[in-house]
């Protein structure tokens, strides 16, 4: 499936704007980005209930972006399942291969194949009411996958799940989708989710791409500061590059491997990747001084603990770092709230983006 030169959107507003996007076959591939960057109309374009104003639509080599949706072999998945409240989950699941007039022999072998497949197979005469949330998001998907579509589109389908039932679900769809090779591409906005699920993640920023590659290149090497930013929501904090150094406004210089970085630059460091030490600790001559902070917030979420380390004065360019530590037991609690720690990390660990 693919797009080239695609652009949509409502009214005079442009909210779409893509020079190409490939998506390979039995790939899954999750498209990430905050609220109005165009995820969602991408999904509705591709799906055919949102026209393109220019570029094409392709499914399988073949130019869709003509034709009305239920003729593009595209299976979707919505945010609220819309399920039949009257019709069994069998019922349900069969909606799609009664309105293509699939023969009722091949249509009840594809039901059953396809509530095995989401292990479902005992629920089949049931009303969607007496399933729970993450049961009726499984007849949704089996929906839409009984008439074996060339693609999934999956609108935000874990959104209404709680937590616990959300972080299963994920491994459930991945699962599925594995088993049976459908190209499918997720919509979300939950970095976690993303980076979880996918084979890659294209994140939209004002309905471009900003970054697409593997979950561990978008991580590990964001091309923008806002990419760092969304994904893991790391300390960024603006410097330049002096004399081999780079020095924030403060006049602090950060340990960072700068790789031939010039002028303006901006600094990440992964909330995982700092750790606290002793104040009288930890001098990086080679490259840097690593700096002392004030611990502001701390607490704990089961096996990781959080912390806000206030480094210098707020009103004179200071900044809250945020660090994130792996609970080490009762007895290695981490530093309370107004104490003094350094703030050390490995200098290769720091990304650094040229501005």
């Amino acid at each position: 499936m693919a797009v080239r030169d695609l652009t949509a959107g409502y009214g005079d507003v442009t909210i779409l704007d893509l020079d190409h996007l490939d998506v390979q076959p039995g790939e899954f591939l999750s498209v990430l980005g905050p609220s109005g960057c165009g995820k969602t109309t991408l999904l509705n374009v591709i799906a055919g209930f949102v026209d393109a104003r220019s570029g094409q639509v392709l499914v399988d080599g073949r130019d869709v972006t003509g034709e009305p949706a239920h003729k593009r072999d595209l299976g979707l998945v919505f945010q609220s399942y819309a399920l039949f409240p009257h019709l069994s989950v069998a019922q349900n699941v069969a909606y799609g291969l009664d309105v293509r007039k699939t023969p009722k022999d091949e249509a009840k072998r594809r039901v059953a194949e396809v509530l095995e497949l989401v292990d479902l197979a005992a629920f089949a005469d049931r009303r969607p009411r007496q399933l729970s949330g993450g049961q009726q998001q499984r007849v949704a998907v089996a929906r839409a996958l009984a008439y074996s579509p060339s693609v999934l589109l999956l609108d935000e389908p874990l959104s209404n799940l709680d937590a616990k039932l959300r972080r299963q679900m994920q491994f459930e769809l991945r699962r599925i989708q594995k088993a049976i090779g459908t190209t499918m591409i997720f919509v979300t906005h939950d970095q976690d989710e993303a980076l979880t699920m996918s084979d890659r993640v294209a994140l939209l920023n004002g309905g471009k791409i900003e970054q697409i590659g593997t979950p561990e290149e978008i991580y590990r090497h964001p091309r923008t500061a806002f990419v760092a930013d969304f994904l893991g929501a790391g300390n960024l904090v603006s410097a330049t590059v002096t004399d081999g150094r780079a020095v924030t406004a403060t006049g602090a210089t950060l340990p960072a491997v700068l790789d031939g970085h010039s002028g303006p630059v901006t600094v990440v460091l992964r909330r995982e990747h700092i750790t606290l030490a002793d104040p009288a600790d930890a001098q990086d001559p080679e490259h840097g001084e690593f700096p002392l902070g004030e611990v502001s917030m701390r607490a704990f979420s089961g096996g990781t603990w959080h912390l806000q380390v206030q480094v210098g004065d707020p009103d004179q360019g200071g900044k809250t770092f945020a660090v994130e530590l792996a609970d080490a037991g009762a007895d290695r609690t981490p530093p309370r709230e107004g104490e003094t720690v350094r703030l050390v990390w490995d200098p290769a660990a720091a990304v650094v983006i040229s501005e």
